[in-house]
């Protein structure tokens, strides 16, 4: 027990000395769902409807969080995205409605897997896109335009 309230409190210390990005920060929190519902899962019997219920609940309200983001017309990810994002929404909050009704271990393990396969997609970093032709161009002008007033 001990080790382990070490491990917590020196991951806490290196937490932080260390900005975390959104994209990690998504990642994490979907992690921490899966954990809750895989703990759940471990051992489900009908008797752990309750403890099924909050983790169902919390990864249900981080999902509603990701799905208002997505619907934000201001948001810019790329409308593509926001329909990806829109669709597993409403799936997660089917199967969580599911969960409630009638809870089956092959129910949870689909949560499970959608929140470890997208957070290992944000832990992915993005590459970073070249510069168009046209961002190029405009680049070199501008450097040009510095250098001439120099």
């Amino acid at each position: 027990m001990l080790n382990a309230y070490n491990r917590a409190t020196n991951a806490y210390g290196k937490g932080a000395t260390h900005a975390v990005d959104q994209r990690e920060q998504e990642a994490n929190a979907l992690l921490k769902a899966a954990r809750q519902l895989e703990d759940v899962r471990r051992e489900w019997t009908p008797s752990l409807q309750s403890r099924l219920d909050e983790a169902v609940l919390y990864n249900r309200k981080l999902w509603t969080i990701f799905a208002a983001e997505a619907a934000n017309d201001d948001h810019g990810l790329p409308i593509n995205v926001k329909n990806n994002i829109g669709s597993i929404s409403v799936f997660v909050f089917k199967r969580s409605m599911e969960l409630q009704a009638a809870a089956t271990a092959e129910k949870i393990d689909a949560l499970i897997e959608i929140n470890k396969n997208i957070a290992a997609g944000l832990m992915t970093k993005p590459k970073a896109e070249p510069l168009s032709e046209a961002t190029a161009t405009s680049a070199e002008a501008q450097a040009a335009q510095r250098s001439a007033e120099a």
